[in-house]
């Protein structure tokens, strides 16, 4: 706090509640809100990670992805297997099409065979 005068400049003074400016927001330890000026890209004071910029080098960035991933043990089997599924997915559907083509060639299946198997899309108003 500086007193100028007979009036005391600080923090309670220059950011009280009528302050009209954007609020840091962070839960203090008392469980209120900090009453500090957020920073406008963050959305959080200077104290509570405004300044931040996050990591920089290429480990800095590994660290933080490695702590930061989906919670659970077995996450990099299970995207693991998901990726497999996909896989599996798309040979399937490619092989559906080269049998669909196949069978349009050899003409047991017409070109429109799947405008006629769904309904009819128009709706009468």
């Amino acid at each position: 706090m500086i007193t100028k005068g007979n009036v005391t400049i600080g923090l309670d003074t220059r950011f009280g509640p009528d302050w009209p400016g954007v609020r840091c927001g962070a839960r203090t330890k008392a469980g209120g809100k900090c009453q500090r000026p957020a920073v406008k890209r963050t959305g959080r004071c200077t104290r509570h990670g405004g300044k931040s910029t996050g990591p920089r080098t290429q480990a800095g960035r590994d660290k933080i992805a490695a702590l930061h991933t989906t919670h659970g043990r077995l996450i990099k089997q299970k995207r693991q297997a998901a990726k497999k599924r996909a896989e599996v997915g798309r040979k399937v559907r490619a092989e559906i099409k080269q049998i669909e083509t196949s069978l349009i060639e050899q003409g047991v299946l017409d070109r429109s065979w799947r405008r006629d198997c769904l309904p009819n899309q128009k709706s009468i108003i």
